[in-house]
């Protein structure tokens, strides 16, 4: 064996269990773990000690093409998402191939340390040289042996409204776009809008690839592409590979057009992918108060069926001046912000940066889960559940890729020196003295 993790608890199991790595870099067994049988003397023993071994996160929406940009040119003085667009349109100017390639890959980087190893970047592509394609690609190709990276051809300024917009998407693609964009709300008009999801569906349908447009992002009730999304999925071949990003104007729709809108949703196959960072900042900003939350429903559509996953979205850039790229942070304020807090709906906050997350990336079963046969890739979290990894935020100890250990965090204990008491360990665990 190349690799032996023993005493792991697995999502959605009972006790505690053994997986074995095969050679080639796939799951041979998962067996019960015996505490009496001694471990292989050959290959990597990785003890877990009961911690939690889960498949990799997985990042449904970030952009790395602006990532680390914050305050280039000049910083977003109010914050919002429009004076955002307007710094990036300015710094996009300046963009070289090198330069997005060094910030594309350290925030990788980062992601690799907190056990992320599939990720869907968004990437503006209204721009006549394409520069950001063409380094995006080329991280690509040098992640591919470890990390998986898809590329969404996303027009930040229109498809049908931005000059030369429908040809640029349809070169990002010739040049190997993973997944096709669009952003219906922020075309000049209603019309425009419909008309650029048609030409997305259709160059998607055309080249056999996936939709994911930034949808309704906007504090507008009668922002309402996301029908038109789900329909033009559910007439399409494109049924269960469609994703509406954002849709933070469902957060201001009425009872009566929601409950409708759910079932429509669920039929299509559609999923939903929230940013609770970015819009939990840069939504209700034209509200007095009540102010707007800025999210978009996300424990309603989970009830309807409908695929929800949570995404990180911005990093250190014009929209976001924080953030290190970390799924249990997202995961952490996005249970709070969608009010996932009931017993049973906090472990669903875990899946939707890990499992749901997958499915919005169209991750075959065969290919994601720690199951025989599967590629060895997963993450040993030095929690009890996933309710715990959350509340803890704790690092990964191992971070494992395709059977080779990728990232490892040795245990960094808080020593504490309580008057009247032995010096003692924290780490936040619930046991009482």
């Amino acid at each position: 064996m190349r690799m032996i993790v023993r005493g792991a608890r697995l999502l959605h199991t009972h006790g505690l269990s053994d997986v074995e790595v095969a050679e080639d870099g796939r799951i041979a067994r998962v067996i019960p773990y015996d505490d009496q049988k001694e471990p292989p003397v050959t290959g990597i023993l990785i003890e877990a000690h009961g911690g939690l071994l889960a498949p990799p996160f997985v990042e449904p929406h970030i952009h790395l093409d602006t990532a680390l940009t914050v305050g280039e040119p000049r910083p977003n003085a109010s914050g919002t998402l429009w004076e955002g667009i307007a710094c990036w349109s300015e710094r996009k100017r300046t963009l070289t191939r090198a330069d997005v390639v060094a910030r594309a890959t350290e925030v990788l980087r980062w992601q690799a340390a907190h056990g992320v190893l599939h990720v869907r970047t968004h990437c503006d592509v209204t721009d006549p040289d394409l520069t950001a394609l063409e380094a995006l690609l080329e991280v690509r190709d040098r992640v591919r042996d470890f990390m998986t990276l898809q590329i969404v051809a996303f027009p930040q300024e229109g498809i049908v409204s931005f000059p030369g917009g429908e040809g640029l998407m349809r070169e990002a693609v010739a040049r190997g776009a993973d997944v096709v964009g669009a952003i219906p709300h922020f075309e000049d008009t209603r019309e425009d809008g419909l008309a650029s999801l048609r030409t997305a569906f259709a160059l998607a349908e055309e080249h056999g690839l996936r939709v994911d447009a930034h949808c309704d992002e906007i504090d507008d009730e009668q922002s309402r592409f996301v029908e038109v999304l789900a329909t033009l999925a559910l007439r399409s071949g494109l049924r269960g590979r469609a994703t509406a990003s954002h849709t933070t104007a469902m957060g201001s729709y009425n009872g009566a057009y929601s409950f409708k809108l759910q079932r429509l949703l669920a039929r299509s196959g559609i999923n939903l992918v929230s940013n609770p960072f970015a819009n939990l900042g840069l939504q209700g900003r034209f509200d007095a108060y009540p102010k707007r939350r800025g999210l978009t429903q996300v424990k309603e559509m989970l009830a309807a069926g409908v695929n929800v996953a949570f995404g990180h979205d911005d990093v250190m850039d014009p929209w976001n001046a924080l953030g290190t790229a970390n799924p249990l942070q997202t995961a952490l304020v996005g249970l709070y912000a969608a009010q996932l807090t009931g017993a049973d709906e906090i472990p669903l906050a875990f899946s939707m940066v890990t499992e749901r997350a997958a499915r919005v990336l169209g991750l075959a079963e065969t290919e994601y889960g720690i199951t025989a046969g599967a590629p060895a890739s997963f993450v040993l979290l030095p929690a009890p559940s996933p309710e715990e990894a959350i509340r803890r935020q704790v690092r990964p100890r191992y971070v494992v890729s395709r059977g080779t250990v990728l990232a490892e965090t040795p245990p960094a204990p808080t020593r504490l020196n309580w008057p009247g008491e032995p010096p003692s360990e924290i780490d936040f665990s619930r046991r009482l003295r």
